[in-house]
């Protein structure tokens, strides 16, 4: 089966076309055809073929929205399938769409019709700036794909196993259900795919796992997985909670947001915008959001390396936290592109952890760039793993396994 995946970002659009088999048991068991990016939307939009995670090759498209992204990428498409031996539009046999919150109801992928879409609409009150992305791209790949059935598959689900006390808020608990106000955890296609990654490379099965896994790009979060379910994230009701991220404050003292508004004159809307927009990495540093640029300049620009300094520290302490709340854990996983290739924010990290039985091997750490492998030395009596995540193949294999669910 031919499953292609959709996966809206902050300003980006991932599409990947992966063939699944019927034998598959996992994710990674797949196998990509075509990966695509488009980068910048709204911006300087660049559509990108990726070969293992490189630009292969770059060129302008027009994506001022989602819905023109989403168009241009299938006319795009259409080009490139004049050549037979490119993967043909004509060969997809299911689609998957990322939606970032499920709230509630979602624990697995559903089939999109008129009341899982009405449900994504309502849920954009807890995710703002993230499901209403989803919704955009519908359109134009419903009318190009009319009677290929779609999947969303949402990024809260794998946390919905999170127990009351890790997930509810110190607020009346009349408010906090009427509002539906809890920590829903995201990034939980990613951290899946970790998971059973790793327990794969460590001749395990998942529900024997107990693991710590970060997921670092320009938006991050940590997860503790307990004998293969995730029983805390570090995010929350919205992906604004936890730690400090490319442009997002992460956790901050609430009482900033009316300092802000009484001293800066600013409304709710207004500082909701800073803190998602135009803070964190990039805020701080006064630079760049990409750590692969702050680190060039780490040794020569006070700001650069500060801002380096506290994204690291507040990735060491939710690892650490997470480890003191599973008690037992097996290994630390780092996916994610900063995960994947900042040897500087690893070492940080692990040299934290050494009082947890962590050993890090320089070596392996210099070498792990975009590459599978493991960090820890033989001696470590706790793993640290470099696994690349591919949200790509997870969204394939969970939307494969519904849509055979649904034919039985």
């Amino acid at each position: 089966m031919n499953v292609l995946t959709l996966n809206p970002g902050g300003n980006s659009l991932k599409a990947d076309f992966i063939a699944c088999h019927n034998a598959q048991r996992y994710a990674f068991e797949g196998k990509s055809r075509l990966s695509v990016s488009i980068e910048d939307i709204g911006k300087s939009p660049q559509l990108s073929i990726m070969q293992d995670k490189k630009k292969a090759a770059t060129e302008t498209i027009p994506a001022e929205s989602y819905s023109q992204a989403m168009s241009s990428l299938l006319k795009w498409w259409k080009n490139q399938s004049r050549n037979n031996d490119f993967p043909q539009m004509s060969d997809v046999d299911v689609i998957a769409v990322r939606v970032v919150h499920g709230a509630h109801e979602f624990t697995k992928p559903a089939l999109i019709n008129s009341h899982v879409k009405a449900r994504i609409v309502e849920f954009e009150k807890l995710a703002p700036l993230h499901n209403k992305s989803s919704i955009e791209i519908l359109e134009p790949a419903e009318h190009q794909f009319s009677r290929v059935p779609m999947f969303a598959v949402f990024d809260t689900a794998f946390h919905r196993t999170m127990p009351d006390y890790a997930s509810l808020y110190g607020i009346p608990t009349e408010l906090a259900e009427k509002h539906q106000i809890r920590r829903y955890g995201f990034h939980g296609i990613s951290h899946r795919y970790l998971l059973e990654r790793y327990a794969f490379l460590a001749g395990k099965k998942p529900e024997q796992c107990n693991i710590v896994s970060t997921h670092l790009e320009s938006g991050c979060s940590v997860t503790a997985i307990e004998r293969g379910k995730s029983v805390d994230n570090t995010m929350g009701v919205t992906p604004l909670e936890g730690l400090m991220m490319g442009t997002r404050s992460g956790d901050i003292d609430p009482s900033v947001v009316a300092l802000l508004m009484h001293e800066e004159h600013m409304t709710v809307d207004d500082v909701m915008t800073l803190l998602n927009k135009e803070s964190g990495l990039k805020a701080m540093s006064g630079i760049s959001l990409d750590t692969r640029v702050l680190m060039k300049v780490y040794d020569s620009n006070p700001k650069a390396k500060l801002a380096m300094d506290v994204f690291a520290y507040r990735v060491r302490k939710a690892v650490g936290a997470y480890i003191a709340a599973l008690g037992t854990v097996d290994a630390v996983i780092f996916g994610g592109g900063i995960g994947e290739n900042s040897q500087f924010v690893r070492k940080y990290v692990c040299e934290g952890l050494r009082g947890f039985g962590l050993e890090m091997d320089s070596d392996a750490n210099e070498r792990l760039i975009d590459i599978e492998g493991k960090l820890s030395t033989s001696k470590s009596r706790l793993d640290a793993w470099v696994i690349p995540t591919e949200e790509g193949l997870q969204m394939a294999h969970e939307t494969h396994c519904a849509y055979r669910e649904r034919q039985q």
